[in-house]
């Protein structure tokens, strides 16, 4: 008896740990998901959205820079400005820039066109308005007059809705005509040029012989009366307190060479009256803007994540209290709780990378209509389209970590009695 109770258990073979293979694991993880497959695509789309929201963002970032470089070649890199510093204490002249500031500067190579401006300082007794008698339409304390040169409308770009610019020969007879942005034209209440009409700076009347429409350069035109500057020096003298500058038009790529040349160009024997300032340079402009508007939208785009996160965390944590049977089955025959909590994390990975592609595509979708709509060039990094369905991977495989576990540690005899 002894015998073969020993030769019994001599030929018994011991009974090995269990193993799931990875092919099972993910055909496990598979059926799960499809189980309730209504619930499985709720649960991705916080995946999808913050996945697509990363894409969008740093998509529509790389297309604004890109665009911000165009508008700036276009605008801003052909704009120089001067300054009238006036020279020394000791030297100091009121006014440097020439009579003939615009024709020497014009002569350099590049410039479209050029004029010299400042505001004219009025005093308490000199109102604007619309009529010799009364202020019904006035606009005393809003309206600014800028004496300027003939160039600075066309340095401007200015676009005239009636009328015309005044020219040299204004200047040059010291002819009181007035230009009117659209904005003051309105305040003082003419709509039109057909009858003439004029207005009164102080006691003194000015003929009203265009309204400007829109300009390319400094809108604060819109906002003001701009009269010839020969005409201001006779009436008001040169500027005190407020020092006069020049605008500067140029053709692309020439801004920086008239900014070193035009102090020589203005005065050869005082350069020093002048400072020339020269356009910025747009890599630090659209460096700036590319972060304020990634760091903003990138924010938006980890609350997306966060809250994907937490919607496939719930869900798989209902998913393992509404599973407690089947794990205690598993349990029973043999799975081991590693098996439980690899299952249960392969799910929510499984998830979160579906989440992730999805969120891609859109992302990368969005940014093409929003640039075909607007017209421009989309820009997206190949090296995040890579990146972002493993972000959503990530996000998965975090959000299952407490359900996991927690399915894991549920004991296999509780689990068959619920």
């Amino acid at each position: 008896m002894t015998r073969s109770r020993s030769k019994h258990r001599a030929g018994t073979r011991p009974i090995g740990r269990s193993r799931l293979a990875p092919w099972d694991l993910l055909a496990e993880a598979t059926a799960g998901i499809l189980q309730r497959p209504a619930r499985s695509i709720l649960t991705g789309l916080g995946t999808v959205l913050g996945v697509g929201a990363f894409i969008a963002v740093l998509g529509l970032t790389g297309t604004a820079a890109s665009q911000i470089d165009t508008r700036f070649n276009e605008l801003t890199a052909t704009e120089v400005g001067v300054e009238d510093t006036g020279g020394q204490d000791s030297e100091r002249v009121a006014l440097a820039f020439p009579h003939d500031a615009d024709a020497r500067v014009g002569r350099l190579n590049g410039v479209t066109a050029a004029g010299v401006y400042w505001k004219v300082r009025l005093g308490p007794e000199e109102p604007v308005r619309a009529a010799p008698l009364g202020i019904a339409n006035g606009a005393d304390a809003q309206t600014q007059v800028i004496a300027a040169s003939a160039g600075v409308l066309d340095a401007a770009n200015a676009r005239f809705d009636q009328g015309r610019s005044f020219d040299r020969f204004h200047e040059q007879h010291h002819q009181q005509v007035a230009v009117l942005g659209r904005a003051t034209a309105a305040r003082l209440g003419i709509t039109t040029l057909r009858t003439s009409p004029a207005i009164y700076i102080g006691d003194t009347a000015f003929s009203v012989i265009g309204v400007v429409e829109d300009v390319d350069r400094k809108p604060e035109l819109l906002m003001s009366i701009v009269i010839p500057r020969a005409t201001a020096e006779r009436i008001w003298g040169p500027p005190e307190d407020a020092r006069a500058q020049m605008l500067i038009s140029t053709e692309l790529g020439a801004a920086s060479q008239v900014a070193r040349g035009a102090a020589v160009a203005l005065r050869p024997e005082h350069p020093e009256y002048f400072n020339a300032i020269p356009p910025p340079d747009p890599r630090t402009l659209r460096a700036a803007v590319g972060n304020d508007l990634g760091q903003l939208f990138l924010i938006l785009a980890a609350v997306c994540l966060i809250i994907g996160a937490v919607g496939i965390a719930n869900t798989t944590l209902v998913a393992v209290m509404e599973r407690t049977g089947e794990i205690g089955l598993r349990r029973a025959l043999g799975a081991r709780g590693r098996h439980i909590t690899l299952q249960f994390l392969t799910e929510s990975a499984t998830l979160g990378l579906l989440g992730g592609i999805v969120g891609t595509s859109a992302g990368t979708a969005s940014v093409v209509i929003v640039s075909a709509v607007q017209q421009w060039t989309p820009v997206v990094d190949v090296t995040t389209l890579a990146t972002a369905p493993a972000l959503g991977l990530a996000t998965g495989l975090l959000a299952g970590l407490y359900p996991a576990w927690r399915a894991s540690r549920i004991p296999p005899v509780e689990a068959l009695r619920r």
